[in-house]
């Protein structure tokens, strides 16, 4: 079972598979070295980058990630700021401290290859990681697999199964099928039947503790990104938009003349909000992925500024009902954009936000089931192609659009009695048989797409 806590992650932006897991692997990298006792005779580390994570890896910081990962740092608990601080003192020193223990040399030009000639045999985000002592000779190498959403895996083990020895749940499911059959039988909500599988591991009260931390970093999130001027990083002289549009929706609201699609504008505003922050390298929130990380932030500002009061108990359940959803996609296709294309992220995003908004506006799980499959279907075929391999265009307004249409989702379900013809798990199948046909040049390389006729355009 893929968990709440493993789809919904707390860390730096901008990309959760080529920043989040690079650094993680990194990190484990380095903690292998510490625990074996090879930092004593370690002079040299070396990372190589390969598929997409050397296509589009410096747009998406992936030297950075790895620095901090054989620094010692993880995603979850490093500050953005002594982020920037740690890297800029390496690349300036020439030195690196692995581990927090043993300084080497380092030169980014020469330690940190980015292979985009090498094919990856397994995936298309693989990173190989090597330790040399002072004669060259190889201490200790490792191959890892980013493979979406912050999830890292040896390189051996893609696509295997039972490498994670799985703690049994009252209620396991594979499948939406699984999951309406579970909740006729028990009488128990989508929510419930989530939080029910999260208490065999975890105790109510922290799993509450933690899903309310995730929601709280979420608003901060989109409060931080409505005050924050200025340009992004990364050479595209991308404008943040979210403190302009902030200012008009507030003054709009005071003015005798308002827009009927106000509403929506706020919801792009919130999305947009969260990705420029992502795009900054600020904290945010894998939902599931970095890429697609103001879809659910968005979808549930929306829900809880613009539909009824929210209370924590709703808020919560609209992040366990979505989280039943990122699951379905995690374990039967992919969250990964180098993987499927940003189906695989925005749609993803979408249909979970979808099914979150439904079940808190009181839908059945017919409904909420048929609301992820709209938000899903709408999405198929998404290309990713950053342009500069950044995480800003088209990403970002694809945010934005992609909140509007689980809330459209969510409120055509609500309109019928869950009955439809194209179940959730065929259109998740569809969205992983896509991928696999979709040319790679489309997944995440910068390649094709508006990557590549920006300069015609």
């Amino acid at each position: 079972m893929i968990g709440t806590f493993d789809l919904f992650k707390i860390g730096i932006g901008p990309s959760s598979s080529h920043t989040m897991g690079p650094m993680k692997a990194a990190a484990l990298f380095a903690s292998q070295l510490a625990e074996r006792g090879l930092l004593k005779d370690l002079a040299r580390v070396k990372v190589e980058l390969f598929g997409s994570l050397a296509w589009t890896g410096r747009g998406h910081g992936t030297d950075k990630a790895v620095v901090l990962g054989l620094a010692g740092k993880f995603p979850e608990t490093i500050d953005p700021e002594d982020a920037e601080t740690l890297v800029d003192g390496a690349r300036a020193a020439g030195t690196l401290r692995v581990a927090e223990r043993r300084n080497v040399p380092f030169d980014f030009a020469n330690d940190i290859v980015f292979d985009g000639v090498t094919e990856p045999p397994n995936h298309p985000n693989t990173l190989a990681l090597s330790a040399f002592d002072a004669a060259g000779h190889v201490l200790h190498g490792e191959r890892w697999c980013s493979v979406g959403g912050g999830f890292v895996v040896p390189e051996a083990q893609v696509g295997v199964d039972g490498i994670v020895e799985d703690v049994p749940v009252p209620h396991p499911f594979r499948s939406g099928k699984q999951l309406l059959e579970i909740g006729a039988k028990t009488g128990l909500s989508i929510a419930q039947i989530v939080m029910a599988n999260e208490m065999s591991s975890l105790p109510p009260e922290e799993i509450e503790q933690r899903l309310d931390r995730i929601i709280q970093v979420m608003m901060d999130c989109i409060d931080r990104g409505m005050t924050k001027e200025g340009q992004l990083p990364g050479g595209l002289n991308v404008k943040r938009r979210a403190p302009s549009l902030h200012r008009r929706l507030v003054a709009a609201a005071s003015s005798n003349s308002r827009a009927q699609h106000e509403v929506m504008d706020w919801v792009s505003l919130y999305a947009i909000a969260v990705n420029e922050e992502n795009a900054a390298g600020s904290k945010v929130v894998t939902a599931p992925t970095n890429g697609a990380a103001g879809i659910i932030p968005a979808t549930l500002r929306y829900f809880r500024d613009h539909c009824r009061e929210a209370s924590p108990e709703n808020m919560r359940v609209f992040l366990l009902t979505a989280a039943a959803i990122g699951a379905l996609f995690k374990m039967n296709a992919s969250i990964s954009g180098a993987e499927v294309g940003c189906q695989g992220e925005v749609g993803s995003a979408c249909s979970m936000a979808a099914a979150g908004l439904a079940a808190v506006l009181g839908g059945t799980n017919e409904q909420i089931e048929n609301a992820a499959e709209i938000g899903m279907e709408h999405h198929l075929g998404m290309t990713c192609d950053p342009i500069g391999g950044l995480v800003q265009v088209p990403c970002i307004e694809r945010n934005a659009f992609g909140a509007v249409k689980a809330i459209n989702a969510a409120s055509l379900a609500l309109q019928g009695d869950g009955t439809h013809v194209v179940p959730l798990d065929k259109v998740i199948a569809t969205m992983r048989e896509t991928g696999r046909d979709m040319q790679s040049k489309y997944k995440e390389t910068s390649l094709g797409g508006l990557a590549v006729n920006l300069a015609e355009c």
